[in-house]
Parts: C-alpha cells; sequence; structure tokens
C-alpha cells in the first residue's frame, strides 16, 4: 500500500512547507460528502495521529489514515499550473 508524488507536485509541496515555515509533510485524505460519495482532502500535516500511515516519496512525507488508505491506495498525485 502507498500513495505517491510526481517531482512536479513534490517540488510544489516541498516549496510551500518551507515558505509554511512549519509543518512535516502533505496529508491525503477523502471524505464522505452526502449520499454522492466521497471528496478528496489534502492539507499540511502537523502531526502523524495513532491511526495514520506515513509514506516518503521524492522527499516528502506523506501522512494518510487507515479508513483513507483504503480509497487511495496507489494514487499518484500531480501538481499542473494551467
Amino acid at each position: 500500500m502507498a500513495i505517491s508524488l510526481t517531482e512536479p507536485a513534490a517540488e510544489r509541496v516541498r516549496n510551500h512547507l518551507v515558505a509554511r515555515g512549519s509543518g512535516i509533510g502533505l496529508r491525503i485524505g477523502v471524505k464522505k460528502t452526502g449520499c454522492n460519495g466521497f471528496a478528496y482532502v489534502i492539507n499540511y500535516a502537523d502531526a502523524v495521529n495513532e491511526d495514520d500511515r506515513v509514506f516518503e516519496d521524492r522527499g516528502v512525507t506523506l501522512v494518510v489514515d487507515e479508513d483513507s488508505l483504503a480509497l487511495i491506495d496507489g494514487t499518484e498525485v500531480d501538481f499542473v499550473k494551467e
């Protein structure tokens, strides 16, 4: 089980963490959105909780809670600016 980042996504996260001045990485998850399904949730990670799984990719720490991991395992996160 793992989550990965493309190089553009990793660079963006690394730069924003430096500019932010705090945080250990990126927290990725999903939340239930009524009867329509799920929505992705992406925030900075400031701590690791007991039910979190931690991954490292391209120099970025990725934190995912166990419930979300079952739904997004194998996901590759990308960043594109248009």
